[in-house]
């Protein structure tokens, strides 16, 4: 049984595998020159998927208007452990805050901002267990954009080809393409 809150990825020693959807206008300028330059904007929060399939939820399998390309970003895996442990919830918990009042502090104060939204399926309906994203700051983004990214890679014609096999019903073609995600360890600091 999948925990209802695990991050899964692709990911080795050194690199995880995170997920953006951009206008070709952000997207073409990331490629030519392997980081994110304007007109990508460093100063608004940028949210990062680990999930290829809750990216294809999020963009509509790369067709939503300014989600036309699916980029995947080689960030550090040191990087993704930074934001992961400087990270608050997005939204109030009683569980994990003493109270509302001290949650929305930490959030204001946070460089980073955890969400957990259902995972999705081949068809892109929720699951029981839920995917992360990332929500990465101003204070972060700089760290994102020059230190974190390794390599950025246009994954828009996969998209588009796993997206194909769906519709033609050909499911066990369709998940043999899914990049090979498996649980990440997440550090303790971050858990």
């Amino acid at each position: 049984m999948v925990p209802v809150h695990e991050i899964r990825a692709v990911y080795d020693d050194h690199l995880i595998t995170i997920y953006q959807a951009y206008p070709a206008e952000i997207a073409e300028p990331a490629l030519r020159v392997g980081r994110f330059v304007p007109p990508f904007k460093p100063n608004r929060m940028t949210w990062i998927k680990p999930s290829f399939l809750w990216m294809m939820y999020r963009s509509g399998w790369a067709t939503k208007p300014g989600q036309e390309r699916i980029l995947a970003i080689s960030i550090t895996r040191t990087g993704f452990e930074w934001a992961l442990t400087r990270a608050v919830l997005s939204h109030y918990d009683p569980a994990t805050h003493p109270d509302r009042a001290t949650w929305q502090r930490r959030l204001r104060a946070a460089p980073t901002r955890v969400q957990w939204d259902p995972e999705r399926d081949l068809h892109l309906n929720p699951q029981p267990h839920r995917s992360l994203q990332l929500g990465l700051g101003p204070e972060a983004v700089p760290h994102y954009t020059d230190t974190w990214t390794a390599a950025i890679t246009d994954v828009t014609p996969l998209a588009h080809e796993i997206h194909a096999q769906v519709q033609a019903t050909n499911l066990q073609a369709a998940a043999a393409l899914l990049p090979p995600e498996r649980p990440y360890p997440t550090p303790p600091a971050a858990a």
